[in-house]
């Protein structure tokens, strides 16, 4: 990686958690976004670093908080989560080795439509989701953080829609979270995908990770906090349409 790519990196990394610490989550899909955007690192090798920075917050962020989680919930999420991971990286893989501009576009599309999903507030249900759809949501988030380590749009959609305390919510999302990130790192691990280049990028993140996030603490942007989540997602959604575009074009300068 050249200078110019670190600096990419370390600018998302505190932008992101400077931007989380005030709303409260979108950590991984900005990091995704702007080095994405700006193809500054591999996929493979963002993804990887993003998952061990994710781990890392959502241990600090669980504290006191597992006596809260839905346990039926989370239980079937999880069981359907781990396969669904392995399939995720293995579309990572194929695709980074033999369509690459297939696979940007894929970020793109998740990066714009997540975006979308997390503005639309989704209407409650009456009761809680049974084993089908928990299983359903739990493939889904699976795959998405295989291949990209950001399943928050797909899981925060179902779970958000849960007739259930906040507390809860969040708690049982950061679970998922928490234990995908563990799982995919481990899994990389031993497919020898934990580099050098992924362990010094991590290394780069947590200190900007803990400067961004105190930053944000005490000094947030003086907007409204619905204004600055419309803003962010505005940015999300341009740099995913971004991204789609120009590996659009780029597929199609390759074929000629």
């Amino acid at each position: 990686m050249d200078p110019t790519s670190w600096l990419i990196f370390a600018a998302a990394v505190f932008i992101a958690s400077y931007v989380q610490s005030v709303i409260g989550f979108a950590m991984g899909m900005i990091v995704m976004a702007i080095v994405g955007a700006s193809d500054a690192v591999s996929l493979p090798e963002l993804t990887a670093a993003v998952s061990i920075i994710s781990f890392v917050n959502i241990v600090v962020a669980l504290k006191g908080h597992l006596t809260v989680v839905h346990r039926r919930v989370l239980g079937w999420l999880i069981l359907s989560q781990i396969p669904a991971i392995f399939l995720g990286l293995f579309l990572l893989t194929v695709l980074d080795r033999d369509a690459q501009a297939v696979l940007r576009f894929l970020l793109g599309l998740f990066i714009a439509g997540g975006s979308l999903s997390t503005m639309i507030r989704p209407a409650p249900r009456a009761t809680v989701s049974g084993r089908l759809s928990c299983v359903a949501a739990g493939l889904s988030g699976g795959i998405i953080g295989g291949l990209f380590s950001a399943s928050g749009p797909v899981i925060g959609w179902f779970l958000y829609r849960q007739p259930l305390p906040l507390l809860t919510i969040r708690a049982t999302m950061l679970c998922f979270f928490g234990l995908g990130t563990f799982s995919r790192t481990v899994i990389v691990g031993f497919q020898g995908g934990l580099s050098s280049a992924v362990w010094w990028l991590s290394a780069i993140a947590f200190p900007l990770v803990v400067i961004g996030a105190w930053l944000g603490r005490i000094k947030p942007p003086p907007l409204p906090d619905l204004a600055l989540k419309r803003a962010v997602f505005f940015l999300l959604f341009a740099l995913g349409v971004f991204i789609m575009a120009s590996a659009f074009f780029d597929g199609f300068r390759m074929r000629q």
